[in-house]
């Protein structure tokens, strides 16, 4: 069944007239169109009992119908009000809807207001639930696509240890990963390259910055490649010269961690259980109060979606679902550790799709 007819028999189900998707990745994950729209509007109305359309910027109709969208494209100009283009298009359809589901978490408050004019007397309900359900489990298209994104970073993460040296920047490691991912075809990079080197690592979402590369430095990579519209995200720590033994004694704890939470994976386990067999390995080895973020989180289209792998989240797994898992140590005494995965659920366990290697990697100056 198409994304489309998914979401209209949502509608009949429960008797709404029509469903407002504004979010860039929902409206890709439904029309099969990207787009970063910037501060101009960007949808598709899918109706109860009548065809859909998208709305979008008018020099990116070509672009939408190259996609193979069947439907009908209005777009509007820079100079035209968007939302008299959507009365229109809603009008051209017969009666105006009396119930929309919209997402409620993407919406702006301004553009509600504006809806709530141009339909007026009619409610909004919440759709993200239903969107994040429908995206929760990923189709073998999809796994094809995450395992080549999967592929990409982890050759993204041989490329910074190639690329370690005494002397040389942060910056100019991340560099050097960015642009080999360019020449090996990655769409772009799905988030901000983190690489952090020494008392930086402690920083778990730390700024790569100058900071030069020095003998006994752990070396942090936290990055993520785009594939056909789909997210990596790898995180791999390695050591530059003879790390300490307190350095040794973090890394470990976290790769132990990590593969417990990673050996826990399997359908009916609840998400929650993925949280606490990482976090009973660091507490126990006395490290608790230094790990000071969930487990883990979900991947698809966005880098981060649902579900969020935490420690109170009682959803039970499900076949084909994909998210990570990434316990760390950040001790700002001694060093941050963080290792992470990405994971799909399977019938009777669990698939790693990243596979650089885990065990301590020590780049010899």
């Amino acid at each position: 069944m198409s994304k489309v007819k998914e979401i209209q028999q949502y509608l009949r189900n429960t008797n709404v007239d029509a469903a407002f998707i504004t979010t860039p990745d929902n409206v890709f994950y439904v029309t099969g169109f990207q787009s970063n729209p910037h501060e101009r509007l960007l949808g598709v109305m899918v109706f109860k009992d009548a065809e859909p359309f998208i709305i979008c910027p008018f020099m990116e109709i070509p672009d939408v119908k190259a996609t193979g969208w069947a439907y009908e494209v209005v777009g509007h100009a820079d100079t035209e009000d968007a939302w008299d283009i959507v009365l229109k298009a809603v009008q051209s359809r017969g009666a105006l809807p009396t119930s929309i589901t919209i997402e409620k978490s993407h919406l702006t408050v301004e553009r509600l207001e504006r809806m709530e004019q141009l339909f007026e007397g009619a409610t909004f309900t919440r759709l993200d639930e239903q969107l994040n359900t429908m995206r929760n489990i990923k189709s073998e298209d999809e796994l094809d696509n995450l395992r080549k994104a999967a592929a990409l970073a982890d050759y993204a993460i041989e490329v910074g240890c190639r690329e370690i040296a005494e002397g040389k920047t942060e910056l100019e490691i991340l560099m050097a990963i960015e642009f080999e991912m360019k020449k090996k075809g990655a769409e772009k990079m799905a988030f901000d390259t983190m690489v952090l080197s020494g008392p930086k690592t402690a920083s778990p979402h730390g700024t790569p910055g100058d900071r030069k590369i020095q003998q006994g430095d752990f070396i942090l990579f936290d990055l993520g490649v785009v594939y056909n519209g789909y997210c990596s995200d790898i995180t791999r720590t390695v050591a530059f010269g003879e790390p300490s033994e307190d350095m040794r004694k973090i890394y470990e704890t976290v790769r132990q961690a990590e593969q417990a939470a990673v050996d826990f994976v399997r359908p009916g386990v609840q998400a929650m259980a993925i949280d606490k067999a990482a976090r009973d390995v660091i507490e126990d080895a006395g490290y608790g109060q230094y790990f000071t973020h969930r487990v883990g989180h979900g991947l698809g289209i966005s880098v981060h979606e649902f579900p969020s792998v935490t420690g109170t989240n009682e959803l039970a797994l499900e076949e084909g679902m994909v998210f990570t898992i990434e316990p760390g140590i950040y001790h700002p005494e001694i060093t941050g550790v963080r290792i992470e995965d990405d994971v799909v659920v399977t019938a009777d366990g669990v698939e790693v799709l990243t596979k650089f290697p885990k065990e301590l990697q020590i780049i010899q100056p």
